[in-house]
């Protein structure tokens, strides 16, 4: 039989999870209370949402979960290799498709909206607006990527 108790013991003693997890919502709140300064509104929403914004969460994350695993397990582990690369892919798809794809979304919100106010039988679109606040630029990337590695380092230091 499962005891939930000490699965969620277990959870809680993985140096590495929390880290990571850490990581996010760490980068989360920095993110919302900035966009609060910013827009002079705070929004619940965006503790949650991990898309775009400084800093990146995703890179906080992944670079989070890298520096427990070289402290933890070690680098010349398979774990630290894997987890390395996983933040390699992770940042540069942040900082290039994902970018890209928000930069795309801009222009073809904006060609919805122009097309939708012709007089002449409008077109309708089937889709609501697209997402735009995808991807980061290298700034928000390398902000959270610092981000977690002090996390880390941080964390490591305490539970030394």
């Amino acid at each position: 039989m499962v005891n939930i108790v000490d699965i969620i013991q277990q959870i809680l003693s993985n140096k590495i999870l929390v880290t990571a997890f850490l990581g996010y919502f760490i980068a989360q709140i920095i993110k919302a209370i900035i966009e609060a300064f910013m827009d002079h509104t705070f929004s619940l929403r965006r503790l949650f949402s991990g898309n775009g914004g400084m800093p990146s969460s995703h890179a906080s994350t992944v670079c989070a979960l890298a520096t427990m695993t070289a402290f933890v397990i070690g680098v010349g582990s398979f774990e630290f290799a894997f987890a390395v690369i996983f933040a390699i892919v992770v940042m540069v798809d942040a900082s290039g498709v994902r970018r890209e794809t928000g930069n795309q979304a801009v222009i073809l919100n904006e060609l919805m909206e122009y097309f939708a106010k012709l007089k002449d039988n409008p077109p309708r679109f089937s889709h609501d607006k697209l997402k735009e606040l995808i991807g980061h630029t290298p700034l928000q990337v390398q902000t959270g990527a610092a981000l977690g590695i002090i996390i880390a380092v941080v964390l490591h230091l305490i539970w030394k």
